[in-house]
């Protein structure tokens, strides 16, 4: 036998034990569990605030198995709202958002890393100082999310919205105390595509007379991908506003390309020759942020990034997660802080502490790339559409130094939707100094840009994200 062969039997062999072994073992599980945390490992004493960790069994027969993380309102838990946050990728894991979003948790970077458990500080700037949030390891296989089936791992944009569904009704009928606080639901990056579906299931459930009934007010969202006629096709414009390509090949690639660079025509030469000449010219920046080292030299080759993208992150996912390898040594490598995720999460102290499913699933992975997930959803914003005349409120946040999703192109599809401006065009001011720029529409839509954001804008600017979170979701002027 070919050893090539040979292996991929004995691991197709090892694969459908596992499986065996997990639909045995969570046959003796209940559908739902959770725990309260008192303390984590790295962080020196009793945790300064209520987390609760957990699985909610979803899919016809509860095979897929959802985990959670529960943190209360460090102000008011009774009344204040509750988010339900989702991750990008798809498939980065909630504790990347809990870690080095919006949480209250951070490793203690400063610290010089010497190979052990890393250590966890508190973070001043936590959006659960005025919200409870629930953090979702969503879809399946994200994070320690996981399926009892090999077929439960099949999963898209409709399945995994239908399970957060399904979810959040089990999840409130064990949190009964909070069937009357205000709901959101909010999350960044490819979660775009998901949450106004989300919020939609809600919305029909509770016109069909669910129950429970789910008291969502609206939908928060952070560099949004939305559509890729904007998405992509703004990157361009974008990158010659900032100055990294010249006048003279934005307007030959706009001649050429005919405002067109997703979907390119194989015989339209001149559009390929100047898209190779754009992407040559953007290829050693990190797109996530285009002020920041791109440590790790994983990005596409150009003429890889030329065709149809049905999804961002098919082609930029090297960008935003690069491999947990050997860091370079530079200054202050943003990739370097993503490692210490790795150790911590891997280790089995901290696993314990979090109650996590022995033998549920292998190395935690700060984003699952690999997953066997269908990009249904081609355009979300007719999702945007009615929910709008149903009146939800929402926030759509873009940090301005993002070239994976610019704010160029956010910015044109609200404007698309054609509603009229009620407060127009100005800063919003944190500390004294401009945090980034807004604008509010008549359908209760509020965009904002982050000065000096990324993909992840929260992450880049903590402070000013969070009051940019706490002024709207006091429903305030930002």
């Amino acid at each position: 036998m070919e050893g090539g062969a040979g292996n991929k039997l004995l691991s197709l062999y090892f694969n459908l034990m596992l499986i065996v072994q997990l639909q045995f073992w969570s046959s003796l599980l209940p559908i739902s569990y959770s725990a309260a945390i008192r303390h984590l490992p790295g962080f020196p004493g009793p945790l300064p605030f209520e987390l609760e960790t957990g699985y909610v069994g979803v899919g016809e027969s509860e095979e897929v198995q959802l985990f959670y993380y529960f943190l209360k309102s460090e102000k008011n838990p009774e009344k204040d709202p509750l988010v339900i946050w989702l991750t990008g990728g798809p498939g980065c894991s909630a504790l990347s958002a809990l870690l080095y979003e919006i949480g209250p948790l951070f490793f203690a970077v400063d610290e010089e890393y010497n190979g052990t458990l890393p250590n966890l500080v508190l973070k001043p700037h936590s959006w659960t100082q005025v919200a409870s949030i629930i953090f979702i390891d969503s879809p399946v296989g994200t994070g320690f999310s996981y399926s009892t089936t090999s077929q439960g791992f099949q999963t898209g944009d409709f399945k995994s919205s239908k399970h957060l569904y399904q979810f959040l009704t089990k999840w409130m009928i064990d949190h009964p105390e909070l069937v009357n606080n205000p709901i959101y639901v909010a999350g960044d990056s490819y979660s775009g595509k998901i949450i106004p579906l989300v919020v939609k299931d809600i919305s029909d459930g509770n016109e069909a007379g669910n129950e429970p009934f789910i008291n969502i007010k609206g939908y928060i969202m952070g560099n949004p991908v939305t559509d890729p006629v904007f998405d992509s096709n703004k990157q361009v414009q974008y990158a010659h506003g900032m100055g990294l390509i010249p006048d003279e090949l934005y307007e030959s690639v706009k001649r050429s390309c005919g405002g067109n660079y997703v979907q390119i025509d194989p015989t339209n030469v001149l559009c390929q020759k100047d898209m190779q000449s754009f992407y040559k010219c953007i290829s050693g920046l990190n797109i996530a942020q285009i002020l920041e080292p791109l440590c790790f030299f994983a990005s596409p080759k150009p003429e890889e990034m030329v065709g149809d993208r049905r999804s961002l992150k098919q082609k930029n996912n090297e960008f935003l997660d690069p491999k947990p390898i050997k860091p370079i040594p530079t200054d202050r490598c943003r990739s370097f802080d993503y490692l210490l995720a790795y150790s911590w999460a891997n280790d089995s102290r901290v696993r314990n502490a979090l109650h996590i499913r022995k033998g549920s699933v292998g190395n935690w992975q700060r984003c699952s790339y690999g997953l066997p997930y269908q990009y249904e959803i081609q355009s979300s914003i007719e999702y945007h559409a009615n929910l709008s005349k149903k009146g939800f409120r929402s926030l759509i946040y873009s940090g301005d130094h993002d070239m994976a999703v610019p704010f160029l192109a956010t910015e044109a599809w609200i404007k698309s939707l054609n509603y009229s401006i009620v407060d127009e065009w100005r800063s919003w001011i944190v500390d004294g100094q401009i945090g980034g720029y807004t604008r509010t529409y008549s359908n209760r839509m509020t965009f904002a840009t982050v000065k000096g954001g990324g993909h992840t804008a929260p992450e880049y600017k903590p402070k000013e994200c969070f009051a940019m979170f706490k002024r709207w979701i006091s429903e305030d002027p930002l």
